[in-house]
């Protein structure tokens, strides 16, 4: 599987693509059979637009197979999250609470609200691990 960090311009890029990796781990393979939703995350790339939904990345962590891809979802997810890339950044690595996300308009959610709640911190393997990379 291709590095999710290749050709994009998200800085959260990394981010997804240790997800896509923790996917692969026996504690990934857990979450899957746990979860077993699939979510869409839809990113745009510059805080300075400040608008969500141009020029996004698309992103899904389907939690159904266990994987992390680029690309829209083949179907309908149980969830889409559109967020700007430094906001997704700031809620996948503990920074934003994802309550005050959608609270603030940071994040906006179509499908299950039951669905969305189970993007859980554990998603996103152990948020410490993320905090001494360079990620921006």
């Amino acid at each position: 599987m291709a590095d999710l960090t290749s050709g994009s311009g998200l800085k959260s890029a990394a981010l997804l693509e240790q997800m896509r990796l923790h996917m692969e781990t026996d504690a990934g393979k857990e979450l899957t059979k746990k979860v077993g939703l699939v979510y869409q995350l839809n990113i745009a790339p510059r805080l300075e637009q400040r608008k969500i939904g141009q020029n996004e990345e698309i992103y899904v962590v389907d939690l159904k197979k266990g994987e992390v891809t680029k690309g829209p979802y083949e179907g309908r997810p149980d969830v889409t999250f559109s967020f700007v890339d430094s906001d997704f950044l700031a809620v996948g690595t503990g920074r934003l609470n994802p309550q005050m996300a959608f609270l603030r308009g940071a994040m906006k959610i179509k499908g299950s609200i039951t669905a969305a709640q189970k993007f859980t911190p554990d998603i996103f393997q152990s948020r410490q691990s993320f905090d001494g990379q360079a990620l921006h």
